[in-house]
């Protein structure tokens, strides 16, 4: 009751936005922008894609939120989520994608939090469409977005959550996560905009992109094959979540945990293996603190799935949205 007097309120209040206008991805996709409070950086928006079934009847939902350096435009996602009966939301988070303006620095958050009113707003959008039910779904940092924002929200918020390879924990040794990163989350502190890591050619995007080894076609303005410069106040955002949701996070509604079945390193030179392996996260590291995240944990690994499992080979993806609807 009090989550749905929320939802009210915020219904009352919520940012004023356009309706819904034909999406780039076409073929029904429509999206939605919605002007949001200005932060440190000025002005400010987050878009809800939609592709919903044409029968009145259903009033269940899945919205999908994306990872790091991406957007939405798995239209083959929405479509299973349509052809299995759920009316179909994506995300598109402040500075990504759709929601990335000009004078905006790509990704740059400075707590994790931020996120919470995008999402917060989708919600009441989908709410206020006849959706009784909706399903979190969310991919690598969206996960951990996802679970941070369940854990501090009221049971109802989420009939369900279904996490993507999510970015729980660092993929580095002992030394980098112990030492070094601790270090530099105590400097985005007080130096928030500090380059930590400049851009760099990632194997994992020719993985992914048509034109190189993979089978996909994106924006690569929105989705950089090359990435972005990080910057300490994000370092300082991911640790502190990640601190949060290892330590506290008890998540009241099922979760679905997946993850590859393997990790490989990644480096400067092309293997094979970057096909049949996830090669941004560990998925020991995954499945470990994914089974943490509350008592109604499903944990499963995907054979030779990528870090995004849904745009892995076909065999593997099949399976990932096989389990995926399957647990719903």
């Amino acid at each position: 009751m009090k989550h749905l007097i929320s939802l009210l309120f915020l219904s009352l209040f919520a940012p004023v936005s356009a309706q819904y206008t034909p999406d780039l991805l076409g073929d029904g996709y429509e999206a939605r922008t919605f002007q949001m409070p200005d932060d440190y950086e000025g002005r400010v928006v987050c878009t809800l894609v939609r592709k919903t079934l044409d029968r009145n009847d259903t009033h269940r939902a899945i919205l999908y939120v994306h990872g790091y350096n991406d957007y939405f435009f798995q239209s083959q996602l929405g479509d299973s989520c349509l052809a299995h009966g759920y009316n179909f939301y994506a995300l598109d988070l402040r500075k990504y994608g759709r929601s990335l303006l000009s004078h905006q620095d790509a990704f740059f958050c400075k707590d994790l939090t931020e996120y919470f009113a995008d999402i917060d707003t989708a919600l009441v959008a989908i709410h206020a469409e006849g959706n009784r039910e909706v399903v979190l779904m969310a991919h690598s940092t969206g996960g951990l977005i996802t679970s941070y924002y369940l854990s501090q929200r009221p049971p109802e918020t989420a009939s369900a959550l279904i996490l993507n390879s999510p970015f729980l924990d660092w993929n580095f040794g002992w030394f980098m996560e112990n030492i070094v990163l601790p270090a530099v989350s105590a400097t985005g502190r007080l130096f928030p905009e500090l380059t930590v890591q400049n851009a760099n050619t990632s194997s994992y995007a020719r993985s992914l992109l048509k034109v190189f080894k993979g089978e996909w076609m994106f924006n690569t303005d929105w989705k950089m094959p090359n990435g972005h410069p990080k910057r300490a106040g994000w370092i300082r955002a991911i640790h502190e979540a990640q601190n949060y949701v290892q330590k506290k996070a008890n998540i009241p509604c099922p979760v679905l945990v997946l993850s590859s079945d393997r990790s490989y390193p990644e480096s400067a030179a092309w293997h094979d293996e970057y096909l049949i392996s996830d090669i941004v996260l560990d998925v020991n590291d995954i499945q470990h603190y994914g089974a943490r995240l509350g008592e109604k944990v499903v944990c499963r690994q995907i054979p030779c799935g990528m870090h995004d499992l849904i745009l892995s080979r076909k065999e593997a993806r099949d399976e990932t949205y096989r389990v995926i609807f399957e647990f719903l």
